[in-house]
């Protein structure tokens, strides 16, 4: 073989292998672009049920929207509505990249939000007042205290327009809170296991 065949092919080659990679990168471009339709997956504490978070992302797969997971913040009635809540921040900012790496893997689109209100009720009012979507997943409480206590997915029924999917909760991702027992003792009384 001749230097000039050698490098020829070796051009080809490389022109090939450029091809390859700016077709892989336009596919998976197309799969992740945001789209009109959104999933809206609300979650509280430290904690996000996973089986709650693989419903939504299942489901916006299927669709082809964009999950939207929404880190409830609660601000204390002292504190401004708008201030710095770091101790929050920093238990909700891992969780949120943890979905978006997970709906990446999915091949799901993510726009996450941190929305805040004094109570979790108020807060999803903030979010489904000024938030756009298609349908809203949520996950009921278990004994991590991963979910929405039965109370508030009744209120989110009654208040909420729009297609609600509850998921029964199951395993958690995330870290234990700093305070459990304060924590508990300012969220509703557990349902009994059955």
């Amino acid at each position: 073989m001749s230097p000039l065949t050698a490098t020829l092919a070796a051009v080809l080659a490389a022109l090939l292998a450029v091809v390859i990679v700016r077709e892989l990168r336009a596919r998976h471009a197309k799969r992740l672009t945001p789209s009109a339709s959104r999933i809206l997956f609300p979650f509280i504490a430290e904690s996000l049920s996973v089986r709650g978070l693989d419903a939504a992302l299942r489901i916006a797969r299927h669709e082809g929207s964009t999950l939207v997971p929404a880190y409830l913040a609660r601000v204390p009635m002292h504190l401004p509505l708008d201030t710095a809540l770091p101790r929050q921040c920093e238990g909700a900012l891992p969780l949120l990249e943890a979905i978006e790496h997970r709906a990446v893997l999915a091949g799901v689109p993510v726009d996450s939000r941190i929305e805040r209100g004094r109570t979790l009720r108020h807060a999803l009012r903030e979010l489904t007042t000024h938030e756009e979507f298609d349908t809203m997943v949520v996950a009921g409480v278990d004994a991590t205290d991963a979910g929405f206590h039965p109370n508030d997915i009744g209120w989110i029924f009654e208040h909420v327009t729009g297609e609600i999917i509850v998921i029964r909760s199951g395993g958690q991702i995330g870290f234990t809170p700093l305070r459990r027992s304060r924590l508990r003792g300012r969220r509703h009384a557990q349902t009994p296991k059955r």
